[in-house]
């Protein structure tokens, strides 16, 4: 059965560091980039990023610029997302999602999702 799952979410004060894993099972990431989603409550679900299939290009909502950095461990079949200096403004739900294409340009549709984790930050 194939599947994405996400890890890593939690409650982290203002200023904080957490670190996504997005781990695929039944098959294999190489060939597609990842993108990232999160929703908050009230709230349409926004794009935070993006990584190619290679991991070369990676590109990043204007709200997580210089934040969150996504990065992917094909060998782990593994995608990241490293985010620092959280505000309480990124409380949210996060997703990955694979995006049927290899670059993160251009229109694609999206394959798998993951069942999203949790992210709160708070003081």
């Amino acid at each position: 059965q194939s599947q994405l799952v996400e890890s890593g979410g939690g409650l982290v004060q203002p200023g904080g560091s957490l670190r996504l894993s997005c781990a695929a099972s039944g098959f294999t990431l190489d060939y597609y980039a990842i993108n990232w989603f999160r929703q908050a409550p009230g709230k349409e679900r926004e794009g935070v990023g993006c990584i190619s299939s290679s991991g070369g290009s990676t590109n990043y909502a204007d709200s997580v610029k210089g934040r969150f950095t996504i990065s992917r461990d094909n060998a782990k079949n593994t995608v990241y997302l490293q985010m620092n200096s959280l505000k309480p403004g990124d409380t949210a739900v996060y997703y990955c999602a694979v995006r049927l294409a290899y670059v993160c340009y251009g229109k694609a549709d999206f394959g798998s999702w993951g069942q999203g984790t949790q992210v709160t930050v708070s003081s």
